[in-house]
């Protein structure tokens, strides 16, 4: 990479630390709304369901509108569109509505992925194509520190004591309705003030966007490419497979960090105890990041990370299910080590080879992280049926899809 990238790899890894604390912040949502809004595990799951969907709706016209503004203006359009959504967040606190938290979640979403609809393949096309896996592990540690800080920070600011939550359940047991009301809304009414910092915040980086100096970046594809592409996108099966790829890999991701707070209570643990795990999940992912960062493609191929990664999570998923107890949170945690390169490997390639067609086959592969949005619902419908521990067994299918793609549907093959 030439010296000449760094400084727009810098604003970039600062935009995936963005993006990092307003996704993974959900792990912490999904039971504090499930306790200030009385829901149950398939109800609070509509946390992911109405985050994740906006992907799926959003991706194209996201492509659509960066083709309008370019890069450097998309992202920043990007920021203002997420500040919007966190706004929205006060009314629906003020008033306890479970429905326009919702709405929310979805408006932050549609901004984070025309920015990740403009981040990713910028990353991608930023230098070689066979160290991109590498270069996406860079911003993947970005990501995923800040959504190890995010939970915490945000759980930090709206409660007054480590045991708060704890006690605020046991209070809620015994409590009148009319008790139960004041007590909920008081929680409730707690996320105004952060969420006028985070809309402020991500206003003030919006600006910075604006006034930042990013090159621009054009969809030729890398040096060397063949000139002569595929026209098409369902032209191109590897593109096509890797976007199903990319749904298993974020449905997986998002069960393993979003539920693992739910499920430490019901394996018995105090959310004292239990809120912690999001964390230590997305610091296990760091770890893996890291691995990558320095063994792609030095020592193993983007292929082969992928084909390992798919196999831990399935060995992982066995053992979670299997053990009894607490201890079988851990290996929820240990799933990280496998999720953290899923994405970094499945992105580049699934992108090669198609040139001038590299922002729309971005596009495409966004449309895949509605996996985020339908997997966590099945997970919460297993769940509420058999019980949150049985339900994990959701997770050997999706692994297993990523075991082909990284041994056959990888390859590109004329349409």
């Amino acid at each position: 990479m030439g010296v000449n990238r760094y400084g727009p790899m810098i604003i970039i890894g600062s935009l995936f630390f963005v993006f990092g604390f307003v996704t993974w912040v959900n792990s912490l949502l999904i039971p504090y709304f499930k306790l200030i809004c009385e829901l149950s595990v398939k109800e609070a799951m509509l946390v992911t369901f109405a985050f994740y969907i906006s992907y799926f709706v959003m991706a194209f016209p996201s492509s659509w509108i960066l083709k309008q503004t370019g890069y450097k203006n998309g992202m920043m359009l990007g920021l203002f569109v997420m500040a919007a959504g966190a706004l929205i967040f006060i009314p629906a606190a003020a008033t306890r509505a479970y429905g326009i938290f919702l709405v929310g979640l979805f408006i932050e979403a549609t901004g984070l992925t025309l920015l990740q609809t403009a981040a990713n393949p910028y990353v991608t096309i930023l230098g070689p194509m066979e160290s991109a896996a590498s270069r996406i592990s860079v911003m993947g540690v970005c990501n995923k520190l800040a959504g190890a800080i995010a939970p915490l920070l945000l759980l930090g600011a709206i409660v007054k004591s480590p045991d708060e939550i704890d006690e605020v359940q046991q209070q809620l047991i015994t409590a009148s309705a009319a008790e139960r009301v004041v007590i909920l809304d008081d929680l409730s009414a707690r996320l105004i003030v952060p969420y006028l910092v985070v809309s402020a915040i991500l206003v003030g980086l919006g600006l910075i966007i604006k006034l930042a100096h990013l090159p621009d970046v054009h969809d030729e594809g890398a040096p060397g490419e063949p000139s002569q592409i595929k026209q098409g996108l369902w032209k191109h099966r590897h593109l096509v497979l890797g976007a199903i790829g990319i749904f298993c890999a974020v449905g997986v991701e998002v069960i393993a960090i979003d539920t693992i707070i739910n499920y430490s209570q019901y394996t018995g643990l105090s959310f004292r105890e239990a809120k912690y795990f999001a964390t230590y999940t997305l610091l296990i992912m760091i770890v893996s990041y890291c691995i990558g960062i320095f063994t792609i493609p030095r020592f193993i191929s983007q292929r082969k990370a992928l084909l390992v990664s798919s196999v831990l999570g399935i060995v992982f998923t066995f053992f979670a299910v299997w053990i009894p107890g607490a201890s079988s949170v851990w290996f929820i945690a240990l799933l990280g080590l496998g999720n953290a390169l899923l994405w970094p490997a499945i992105w580049p390639l699934s992108l090669e080879g198609l040139g001038k067609l590299t922002g729309r086959g971005s596009a495409l592969l966004i449309m895949g992280v509605v996996g985020g949005a339908v997997v966590p619902m099945l997970y919460g419908v297993m769940s509420d049926a058999v019980n949150p521990q049985s339900a994990y067994w959701l997770l050997i299918p999706f692994y297993a899809y990523l075991v082909y793609f990284s041994v056959s549907g990888y390859r590109q093959i004329s349409g």
